[in-house]
């Protein structure tokens, strides 16, 4: 289980707690792990269109997503710090977004019924620039952060294995009657009924639920403004 972190971020050293941090996101469960991390934040989803490029990778898929969502919302805030995520399953090198109805759902289940598969979230923050050069760092799995105008925009990604059991046809029916897979990147929510089918995972669990906290908190102590 993620636990709360007790350090609220507006204690770290050199935060500037008078900058709203914005989650481009009306994810539930962003806003929770946001929550139980001792973040403050507000909420403006963005609107993108969320279909993987031909010939896209998984990671440059979700990272692309996050910094689309990220840069859509700051448009319209461009003083405040704006955070854009977007969470993909993969099976075979096949990205499993939202399923669009109850046969979405249960084909990407069948899909992922007992075997293991990839969780990948890719985090965007955009942070606006001060009168000073903010420090330039990086992330693993991620593209170099970008300093244009008045913002400095970093990406990154985190990857978790997780593996399903193996779903009975009339199991992966009354799940899909639930509606809990419906707006779930791979038809299924770990924190939810799913649980009970995924005895293994490696990496990061808030991953799964669709937001790598420790990553995202990292990135906010690390591209301050001071």
């Amino acid at each position: 289980m993620c636990r709360p972190r007790q350090k609220h971020l507006s204690k770290v050293p050199g935060y500037n707690q008078n900058r709203m941090l914005v989650l481009a996101s009306a994810s539930p469960r962003r806003q929770e792990l946001l929550r139980n991390a001792g973040i403050s934040f507000t909420v403006q989803p963005a609107d993108v269109d969320e279909t993987p490029h031909a010939g896209e990778s998984p990671r440059d898929c979700a990272e692309r997503l996050a910094r689309e969502k990220a840069l859509a919302v700051w448009q319209t805030r461009p003083h405040d710090r704006v955070l854009g995520a977007d969470t993909i399953v993969v099976v075979n090198e096949t990205i499993l977004g939202k399923p669009t109805g109850n046969e979405d759902a249960a084909r990407m289940l069948r899909l992922l019924s007992g075997r293991a598969h990839e969780v990948i979230t890719g985090v965007c923050l955009i942070t606006p620039v001060a009168s000073r050069q903010l420090p330039v760092v990086s992330y693993p799995s991620s593209s170099d952060p970008l300093a244009t105008g008045n913002r400095q925009l970093a990406t990154a990604s985190e990857s978790t294995l997780v593996t399903m059991c193996e779903l009975s046809d009339d199991e992966i029916r009354a799940y899909v009657a639930t509606g809990e897979p419906m707006d779930k990147a791979g038809a299924y929510a770990i924190q939810g009924i799913a649980s009970r089918w995924i005895p293994r995972i490696e990496g990061d669990y808030c991953n799964v639920v669709g937001l790598p906290v420790a990553l995202v908190y990292r990135m906010l102590r690390d591209l301050r403004t001071g």
